[in-house]
């Protein structure tokens, strides 16, 4: 067992772990500013698992697909933030 072998051990549950809490969050909310932040958190950490899956595999492209998914991750944070910001106080 190699030291990276056994960093992917360890990564690996632990992103499980916060997967499953921001799936929670998502699902409990309670408002809606609290679900996109759970969203962009399961972006993040999608983007973390694509990143260790590369790495075990020895496939660079995977790194490509990750920050693609940053891009729209942002673009749709950039979104909501304006439509919150634009919305009439109710």
């Amino acid at each position: 067992m190699t030291l990276t072998d056994l960093a992917l051990y360890i990564i690996l549950p632990i992103l499980s772990v916060a997967l499953i809490l921001a799936v929670s969050r998502l699902i409990r909310g309670p408002k809606m500013p609290d679900r996109v932040v759970a969203l962009d958190l399961m972006v993040t950490l999608g983007m973390g698992l694509i990143a260790v899956y590369a790495i075990a595999t020895d496939q660079a492209v995977f790194l490509d697909v990750a920050t693609v998914l940053a891009l729209i991750s942002f673009l749709g944070t950039t979104a909501f933030a304006y439509y919150l910001q634009r919305r009439p106080e109710a």
